[in-house]
């Protein structure tokens, strides 16, 4: 991979690479600009595409055993992604391009170490071949077979941020933190007037995961980014609940949720710097993070600062300023620990 900044806050790293976005401004739902081309599957090699049809073979074989076994749903690959700037104002615009592609193209292109067979990269993992070196942002469309919406949940009422608990079944990020709730665009579930619908994506993950209705939060798109040890581009938000806090939310989860058996904890941490810092890099908690939620509650965090000082620069101050003394927090409660 060629050199890129990968987010980090102190001892916490992550191999996750922020393209666009310091939460101190949204990206506008009409400035994300949306292009697909329906009958133009992603371009997928020869090597990656036997892989492909091993793990459809093996599926079947499942089925016919009457073992459980994946579906292959339609989902999109991004082949390009880029950022200009509105001539006014300067807003961010990002426009995406997708072409078709399925679960088992994203499963087969998931094994990055494994070496190819043929063709010009031959005896080569497809990650030494396709990603060593390279910018991960300008790579071959069929390695970005995934796209996610992670969302950020802000309770008004009672000022928290909720940070959920991936499950140990969950065949992503088992068992870490995650965003408060996520979704993988879906071509049965998420396209809208032909095109992909991040933002649709969005709100579907909270209705699901979370029952909050689409009426009942403020949704905002705050940030672009790529997962560059499995190559998973995610568009970051945040939802501000007006209405609903921690104690309406738990009484409401009582009653069951669409996808509850995604997530095993929910924590509701105060959404100030200092609480969701030392939740953040706490030693119970700091090796047991998805890829790029820490930017994600990062980005969060800043907006939510930004909308409470009035100011771009002093919301993200806020949160900059804090986090020196939360390090240092961190480090001498693990000192005491032992």
């Amino acid at each position: 991979m060629a050199d890129r900044d990968l987010f980090r806050i102190g001892p916490l790293k992550t191999p996750y690479y922020v393209y666009e976005g310091d939460g101190t401004r949204p990206i506008a739902e009409e400035n994300l600009r949306v292009y697909y081309e329906p009958d133009a599957f992603v371009h997928v090699p020869a090597d990656v595409l036997r892989w492909r049809q091993e793990i459809e073979d093996e599926q079947e074989t499942r089925a016919v055993s009457g073992l459980p076994q994946r579906w292959n749903h339609p989902n999109f690959a991004l082949e390009t992604i880029a950022v200009t700037r509105s001539d006014q104002h300067e807003d961010p615009i990002v426009e995406l391009r997708f072409s078709p592609a399925d679960y088992f193209t994203f499963l087969a292109s998931q094994q990055l170490d494994r070496k190819l067979e043929e063709g010009e990269g031959v005896g080569l993992t497809l990650r030494e071949h396709y990603l060593d070196g390279k910018d991960p942002v300008t790579v071959n469309g069929f390695l970005s077979s995934s796209f996610g919406a992670n969302v950020i949940v802000v309770t008004e009422p009672d000022n928290k941020i909720l940070v959920s608990r991936r499950s140990r079944t969950v065949g992503m990020n088992p068992d870490r933190w995650n965003s408060s709730a996520n979704e993988g665009m879906s071509g049965v579930h998420d396209l809208k007037d032909g095109v992909p619908d991040l933002f649709g994506a969005a709100r579907r993950a909270l209705r699901e995961e979370l029952a909050i209705r689409d009426e009942e939060h403020r949704l905002e798109l705050l940030s672009f980014g790529m997962d560059t040890q499995s190559h998973q581009w995610a568009g970051c938000f945040r939802a501000v609940l007006p209405d609903l806090g921690e104690e309406e939310l738990r009484d409401r989860w009582s009653r069951g949720i669409d996808d509850k058996w995604e997530h095993s904890r929910y924590e509701f941490v105060t959404a100030e710097p200092d609480a969701l810092l030392d939740f953040m890099l706490d030693e119970a908690n700091i090796g047991k993070w998805a890829s790029g939620s820490p930017s994600f509650f990062y980005h969060a965090l800043v907006r939510t600062m930004v909308e409470r000082t009035g100011s771009a620069a002093e919301g993200r101050a806020a949160v900059e300023s804090a986090i020196l003394p939360a390090v240092r927090r961190a480090g001498a409660k693990a000192a005491g620990a032992r």
